[in-house]
């Protein structure tokens, strides 16, 4: 089994170094791009430089609150805090703002603490919880907290400011740093690091229970598991870790009603093989560039097959194959910003995020969240590698049982992301088999309207909705924030295919 898999990268290796004198088309680089070379670039490109590939620490690190948490496992340690630069709050108190920052010490680990945000919701304390996961893997879910959808966005001399259309408007909103070692979360052992989906949504169960016990004026609220990339991933195993505590009984009863990924990477063997139709659509690569590249795509079919059936060095094989054909796609199309295909790349950098990585290591802000001297890593090398296996696994398989137990799944991607496009998405909806495949299949797309305006397409059938939203790249939330803001309200609401929120259903639902 194992040998096949070289088989089909030595395969791969040599279709990506083939140019016969015919033609000047290059399809990609003599060798695929590693892991940590890829890693690299997604970091630079957004303008990120932390100081350490993943927070592993010394067991003597100073972290606030780390003795207490050792003492007591597995009690979470939550704080209230407040931004020492944060203005606009009209003098409100660090009670009425009701922000918190935490550490948990996740349960069954050898030392790992996870580091979350909570963020009460400003309409009301029976609004839903709301969880955010951000992908990479190993990116800090701090990303989105102060570029797409948290309470506050960066201004001028790193001052934070209100956002108005923050998720905090409609929910109880969570940012965990995970896995193990992203973000300010960490551990003192190696051993912490995940791998798989496995470890990853075992640590997530873990973590809410605690949160739940924390807060148990929380635990009848309904609950949503929200993120984007990478996390198309974790979010159906995180759903299905806490669908299954809660048919097992294993803790606190958790109110899941649904799960939504944003330009998510979940059925590899369908989204890689959009690529090229994509950009082919899309005017990134000729007629004659798209049959070129699309020699590779069985060898990926292929490889992702076999990383499904053994799962080990093969998956490893896979990630190596199929990324070729992006990076074929992406060298044709030069310094085009592949998150945002309107946009071009100035050299390396892509977008500019290093405000966050500068505001979260100034010390101030480090002793307002309770992390002591522990450097922000927004973005970790390691992690991304670790979980290399895990990168070509289909997640599509777990979904079906959830739709069919009523949890609510909505798929919603930006139409010029090429990363994790649109196309990929709605195909692999499409072709998930679960009871109500015919009926999603046979439904009206309609306009999701927004102020009046058009902001996507929508098609809906039970529990399951696709949304393609307009003019917005890879990340929503940052392109179209108050499409972002009210797709999450009537989706909680039920009404997601309304134009509008009725006053009475608002009422109602509080």
């Amino acid at each position: 089994m194992e040998s096949f898999s070289f088989r089909l990268l030595l395969l791969s290796l040599l279709l990506a170094s083939f140019s016969p004198a015919a033609t000047t088309l290059r399809l990609t680089d003599p060798q695929p791009q590693l892991p940590s070379t890829q890693a690299r670039k997604l970091i630079r490109g957004l303008n990120l430089f932390p100081k350490h590939s993943i927070n592993i620490i010394d067991a003597d690190h100073d972290v606030t609150n780390r003795s207490s948490i050792l003492l007591h496992r597995p009690k979470l340690v939550e704080k209230p805090f407040r931004f020492p630069n944060f203005i606009g709050s009209d003098g409100a108190s660090v009670e009425e703002l009701g922000h918190h920052a935490g550490y948990y010490q996740i349960q069954h680990s050898y030392d790992a603490q996870l580091f979350y945000f909570y963020f009460k919701s400003r309409n009301s304390e029976n609004d839903p919880v709301v969880i955010w996961l951000s992908g990479g893997p190993g990116c800090s879910s701090e990303l989105a907290l102060f570029y797409e959808n948290g309470p506050f966005k960066i201004g001028k001399n790193l001052t934070l400011v209100w956002n108005e259309y923050g998720w905090d408007q409609a929910s109880n909103l969570l940012y965990i740093d995970q896995p193990t070692g992203t973000g300010f979360s960490y551990s003192s052992d190696k051993r912490d690091i995940r791998h798989d989906e496995k470890g990853v949504s075992d640590d997530l169960y873990d973590f809410l229970q605690a949160f739940f016990t924390e807060h148990p004026e929380l635990v009848k609220n309904d609950f949503y598991i929200t993120g984007e990339s990478y996390a198309g991933h974790y979010i159906p195993a995180v759903a299905a870790r806490v669908h299954q505590g809660n048919k097992n009984k294993e803790g606190i009863h958790i109110n899941l009603k649904g799960f939504a990924i944003g330009n998510g990477l979940t059925d590899p063997a369908i989204q890689y093989k959009a690529y090229t139709d994509y950009a082919l659509d899309m005017g990134i690569i000729t007629q004659a560039q798209y049959k070129r590249i699309n020699i590779i795509v069985p060898v990926c079919e292929a490889a992702i097959k076999l990383c499904g059936t053994d799962g080990t060095v093969s998956c490893s094989a896979a990630y190596l194959v199929c990324n070729i054909i992006f990076s074929a796609i992406t060298n044709i199309a030069g310094n085009i910003n592949y998150y945002d295909i309107r946009k071009e790349c100035v050299g390396p950098l892509c977008y500019d995020f290093s405000d966050m990585e500068t505001l979260l290591n100034e010390k101030s802000v480090r002793q307002a969240l309770g992390v002591g001297n522990l450097e922000f890593v927004s973005c970790s090398t390691t992690v991304y590698s670790a979980m290399l296996m895990d990168w070509m696994k289909d997640l599509e398989v777990g979904i079906p049982a959830l739709l069919d137990d009523g949890i609510k799944m909505l798929i919603y991607a930006g139409e010029y992301d090429l990363i994790c496009n649109w196309l990929g998405n709605s195909r692999w909806v499409h072709a998930m088999e679960w009871s109500g495949t015919k009926e999603f299949g046979a439904s009206a797309e309609v306009p999701f309207e927004v102020s009046g305006s058009e902001a996507g397409l929508l098609k809906s059938y039970g529990p399951l909705s696709f949304l393609k939203v307009h003019d917005a790249g890879h990340m929503v939330p940052m392109d179209q924030p108050e499409a972002a803001l009210e797709m999450l309200k009537r989706w909680t609401q039920g009404s997601l295919s309304e134009t509008a929120v009725e006053p009475k259903s608002l009422v109602s639902s509080i």
